[in-house]
């Protein structure tokens, strides 16, 4: 599909004049695209970008619809990443902000999202936290990051519905799937209304009921790309059991080899 490009207003800087020649062509020799809608992400100003996470490698299928229209996308990115020292100096360089998982110190995270959305950038967040646990591969529970930046910054949220990266690289596989090349397609929808939120007081409530209307938008979108109904609750890891960081079909498998 033929797709709109928006030329990029920002600096890149070195990690992205290295990156972008690197796996921008690696990504059209593998990945074929629909990208729809994706003038509706903001072409300057503050703003965060939600998408539901399929598999490790929509993190680049996502940067490149991101880019495609004109912004550099800056990701929440597990702070692990951060430890190999090249590693941590690129993401760095790139304006990625770590972020320790199911930990006090993620408030760290969130001030660092916070003043780059009020400096004006493109914050990119995955609100389920991790790929999701739903056996189907809908858009789960999500967590309340993008919800209490949003509401501190009073930025718009873009919600963008993904669907085809796993066909690339299956969740938590390590091989990915080349060629022929995968459909990706990914859908951006309006801004989530949070302006009647933003004026209250951040109660668990308040958070609570701006990360359902993002969870909404998003799932809305993932409904209209695959043409099918998602389930009428969404699938909760906690509730179910299921470990919220990792790879759950592993400890799956080491418990059966337990003796």
């Amino acid at each position: 599909m033929h797709v709109k490009v928006r030329k990029l207003q920002q600096k890149r800087g070195w990690a992205w004049n290295l990156a972008v020649p690197i796996l921008k062509p690696l990504l059209l020799a593998t990945t074929s695209r629909t990208w729809i809608d994706g003038e509706k992400l903001p072409e300057t100003g503050g703003c965060i970008v939600v998408f539901n996470h399929l598999s490790h490698v929509d993190p680049l299928t996502a940067a490149h619809f991101v880019y495609d229209h004109g912004r550099l996308p800056r990701y929440l990115a597990k702070s692990g990443l951060f430890k190999n020292r090249f590693l941590g100096s690129f993401l760095t360089a790139a304006g990625q902000i770590p972020v320790e998982r199911l930990s006090k110190t993620a408030v760290g995270a969130y001030d660092a999202a916070v003043a780059a959305v009020r400096d004006g950038e493109c914050v990119v967040v995955y609100p389920e936290g991790t790929l999701t646990r739903d056996p189907a591969l809908w858009p789960m529970t999500g967590k309340s990051g993008a919800a209490r930046i949003a509401l501190e910054t009073g930025c718009p949220v873009i919600p963008v519905g993904q669907w085809g990266a796993q066909d690339l690289l299956a969740p938590y596989a390590k091989t990915p799937h080349l060629f022929p090349r995968t459909h990706i397609t990914m859908r951006a929808g309006e801004p989530v209304d949070l302006s009647d939120l933003v004026p209250l007081e951040r109660t668990p409530a308040v958070v609570q009921q701006a990360t359902d209307r993002i969870m909404a938008a998003l799932t809305a979108l993932v409904e209209e790309i695959r043409g099918e109904t998602a389930p009428a609750e969404r699938f909760d890891p906690r509730k179910a059991g299921v470990s919220q960081i990792g790879n759950p079909h592993k400890k799956k498998a080491e418990k059966k080899d337990r003796p």
